[in-house]
């Protein structure tokens, strides 16, 4: 006997599960004549027989994932040419295949009782599934890439991830939309190698990259390892040019007992007042115009907000109520041109104020490039374009990739996109890479020969420096790249003095807040490597968080400071001899974290060795 369970919970007993499950998806396939059984189980219901647990599974929730396959019977596709010319022309619709019994939907759990050719030609007596195209075992983003069936799953994985990190045409409206951070490329191009999921998702009416021309080969060592090389020129005509988007915003918030905050050029009697220069792009109303040019800190919106308290005591001991300083400004290290302003409500009927600033964002050193089969690099050295190396026919590359990115990454698929890509171009039309289904190596490799071309794709290039023709032949093509958004601008960081937290009296963390940069126990290690004792102390003591201290010698805890009557002691020991010692003022924390757990933390002090 089986158990027969339904979402999980146990509702009976089966001496023939195999049958009872034939019998079950008959009934959801609608076959024969009773139409009732067409509201009974549904299309989406799983009913899956569990042969080593003896059990069969019936699953009707949500959230399972469903895919559609073709039913087969007796070796042959439930699915006709007839039935497909029919639906072609519209005269039926997918719904009708589904109540038809051609086509259903299974599970992963379902999927383990079944069989599933790829092709129709490939059908047995075995088989119970038809795939309705190969392509569609994989999804949206890995489908999207050319000839996938060529690389290493890794690579695919890769390629996948990185498609969504691309840089196109998000949204149609983007110039309507206030999206806290938005990325458009210029100069957006259809890929010349098109798989079906492009055309399925009308990505060439909104695409996300651009067709590069690739030569295969080492530069000067400026490629070494994931870097790439970009020729100038290409740049200049606008090569991998696009515009980054940030949106600012602020609100004018009610708080308890009527106050709120308000919009205006603050007071320079405001708290936290800050420099009149900040304020100088703004407007009557506290708000900067569009197309003004803006820096780092420049105030974009200006704001007051109430005191914390409603009555607070002054410098010299008088209440008084100082409103507080609470613009909106722009981010360090973010300069741009304020592109957008609006003035508007929020839900609670309160002013709110949104401000989007622009940069155009240019390949600089840094920045990273992707193709569509995971082969991710980072600019390492931009080239005058009369130093490029050039072919015969005087077509200079836009991108020089290393040849180590290819062998043993497997991605095979790169180079037939870049075969595809170099004859397409010369036979003006779209190359088919859809996985499975495309147009194969020899056809591509057979149309270079037609025009002109070595079927290896390979040329001989000619350096530009020397002129002279290179010894070995270059793989040269075209190639779909993407821009990704890890651009250098948005990250890169340094300082030299700046803010510090308050509690550990150490550089703050961050980009955003000014912070240091961290050097952590693995750099300190290669100091203690090199015998550099004294760089350790000036990288973790002199320029982070370094005290003196004063420090009774008798009991060794730290002695307070009576700056009225100008004197140092000892509060336990009197007016012992007190000296001044150096430390973190991490390590002061943490003595007087100690003593706040009633432990007596006792530094013993002597004389320099």
């Amino acid at each position: 006997m089986a158990d027969v369970y339904l979402n999980g919970k146990l509702i009976g007993t089966h001496s023939q599960p195999e049958k009872v499950v034939q019998q079950l998806r008959d009934a959801r396939r609608h076959k024969g004549d009773d139409n009732a059984t067409e509201d009974l189980i549904p299309w989406g219901a799983s009913i899956a027989y569990l042969e080593e647990n003896n059990e069969v599974q019936i699953y009707t929730d949500r959230g399972r994932i469903l895919r559609p396959l073709i039913i087969v019977d007796g070796g042959k596709s439930k699915l006709t040419e007839a039935e497909a010319d029919r639906l072609k022309r519209g005269e039926i619709e997918w719904a009708d295949l589904i109540k038809g019994g051609v086509v259903e939907y299974i599970d992963a759990e379902e999927e383990e009782n079944a069989y599933i050719a790829m092709n129709e030609d490939e059908l047995t007596n075995e088989h119970t599934h038809l795939e309705i195209t190969p392509s569609l075992i994989l999804g949206l983003c890995a489908g999207f890439a050319p000839y996938t069936e060529h690389n290493s799953s890794p690579r695919v994985t890769m390629a996948a991830a990185m498609a969504k990190q691309n840089l196109g045409l998000y949204a149609s409206n983007y110039r309507a939309r206030l999206d806290t951070r938005g990325n458009i490329l210029h100069y957006l191009q259809t890929p010349l190698v098109r798989t079906d999921i492009v055309d399925i998702v009308d990505f060439s009416k909104r695409p996300a990259g651009q067709n590069f021309v690739v030569a295969v080969m080492s530069y000067q060592g400026y490629n070494m390892e994931d870097a790439i090389i970009l020729n100038k020129s290409s740049v200049d005509r606008g090569l991998g040019r696009s515009t980054f988007y940030r949106t600012y915003g602020a609100e004018e918030r009610k708080y308890p007992g009527g106050q709120k905050d308000k919009f205006g050029i603050p007071d320079d009697d405001v708290e936290r007042y800050l420099s009149g220069e900040s304020y100088t792009n703004l407007d009557e109303d506290g708000i900067i115009l569009p197309e003004t040019d803006v820096d780092s800190e420049d105030v974009l919106i200006g704001r007051t907000a109430p005191p914390r308290f409603l009555e607070e005591i002054g410098v010299y001991g008088v209440v008084e109520q100082r409103e507080r300083e609470a613009s909106v400004s722009v981010r360090y290290m973010e300069p741009g041109i304020v592109d957008a302003v609006v003035l508007t409500e929020s839900i609670e009927k309160n002013k709110l104020a949104k401000v989007r600033v622009r940069s155009q964002r240019i390949p600089e050193l840094g920045d990273k490039f992707a193709s569509r089969h995971g082969q991710k690099g980072i600019v390492g050295l931009i080239v005058p374009h009369e130093d490029m190396p050039f072919t015969k026919d005087g077509i200079v590359p836009d991108l020089i990739i290393n040849p180590h990115a290819i062998p043993s990454r497997m991605t095979v698929g790169h180079i037939l996109e870049m075969i595809g890509g170099k004859a397409g171009s010369l036979d003006g039309r779209f190359i088919d890479g859809t996985v499975f289904e495309g147009d194969n190596e020899e056809y591509l490799r057979n149309l270079l020969k037609e025009h002109g071309f070595a079927d290896n794709c390979r040329e001989t290039l000619y350096d530009g420096i020397s002129g002279e023709a290179y010894d070995a032949e270059v793989f040269i093509g075209a190639i779909y790249y993407q821009k990704l958004h890890h651009m250098v601008a948005n990250k890169i960081h340094a300082r030299s003095r700046g803010p510090v937290q308050m509690l550990t009296r150490q550089p703050t963390e961050g980009r955003a807040k000014e912070g240091g940069l961290r050097f952590g126990e693995m750099e300190r290690d290669c100091l203690i490597g090199y015998g550099a004792a004294m760089m350790i102390k000036d990288r973790l003591l002199d320029e982070s968080d370094k005290i003196v201290v004063p420090v009774c010698s008798k009991c060794g805890m730290l002695a307070l400071t009576d700056f009225d009557k100008n004197q140092v002691y000892c509060q336990t020991c009197g007016n012992v001899p007190i000296h001044n010692v150096e430390m973190a003022y991490a390590f002061k924390l943490l003595l007087d974290e100690l003593k706040g757990m009633c432990i007596y933390p006792k530094l013993i002090l002597s004389d320099k060795m």
